[in-house]
């Protein structure tokens, strides 16, 4: 494949998928668009091979996870958007209210037990995946994620939602 095909392929097949990722990171549409854009222009633009899909989504969560950081080093961050940011990345996103409530509070969690987390439940990979994505160790990513466990649980033991216990069990 030549890289436009590349590109739309992806882009068809992860495109959603890397939306909901860097909105998780940055917590804001408008910049996990922009983020999204990004993305596949550096696909477009590197001539890179990928051994088979799974490789391509790794490689697109990578960069984006990158993209994401340089994103909130160069600019403030606002905690706020407005309704109708808020109603519109609920539908693309498909994040219920408890679900944004969760993401809420993960994104709440510093950002290495954070990105972590999200790989793991939201995206499926596993602790050696997730290294390499990474680039860290395998013990140091278990580390992390139990680590990161045990931060997400004592911040749902804080709520007084029962959806937080069902979610505490999972743990």
């Amino acid at each position: 494949m030549n890289n436009d095909s590349t590109a739309l392929y992806a882009f068809r097949k992860y495109g959603n998928d890397v939306l909901r990722a860097a909105y998780a990171f940055c917590g804001s549409y408008a910049e996990a668009e922009d983020i999204v854009q990004d993305v596949f222009l550096s696909l477009h633009t590197e001539s890179k091979r990928f051994n088979d899909d799974e490789h391509l989504k790794a490689w697109l969560l990578r960069v984006t996870i990158n993209k994401s950081k340089n994103l909130r080093r160069s600019f403030r961050i606002s905690r706020t958007c407005s309704i109708d940011e808020l109603e519109h990345s609920e539908a693309i996103c498909e994040i219920n209210t408890e679900g944004r409530e969760l993401r809420s509070i993960i994104s709440s969690l510093p950002r290495k037990y954070a990105e972590v987390i999200f790989l793991h439940y939201y995206e499926g990979y596993n602790i050696r995946e997730i290294a390499e994505m990474l680039g860290k160790n395998e013990n140091t990513t278990g580390s992390l994620l139990r680590r990161g466990r045990e931060k997400l649980k004592i911040e749902l033991e804080r709520e007084e939602d029962p959806c937080a216990e069902k979610i505490i069990k999972a743990l």
